[in-house]
């Protein structure tokens, strides 16, 4: 996300916090906070997928391998 979209993103949210936000500004808001929610859940998922996980046994697993085997369902 750009720095200039992030700066908006807080100044609405000083804003919100002096006085009530316009529709306009209110709707700018929401799309800001949901393309951050959006870009911030992307890069962890990204993160969690890229690590290994080392059993007791010595054998080590994709996390990655471990979604699509099912294995993280409870």
């Amino acid at each position: 996300m750009e720095r200039s979209k992030l700066d908006r993103l807080s100044e609405l949210t000083r804003l919100s916090r002096e006085r009530e936000l316009t529709a306009e500004e209110v709707s700018e808001r929401t799309q800001l906070r949901n393309e951050y929610r959006r870009l911030v859940t992307g890069n962890l998922t990204q993160q969690l997928e890229s690590m290994t996980i080392i059993e007791p046994d010595g054998s080590v697993k994709k996390v990655s391998d471990m979604k699509r085997s099912g294995e993280d369902q409870g």
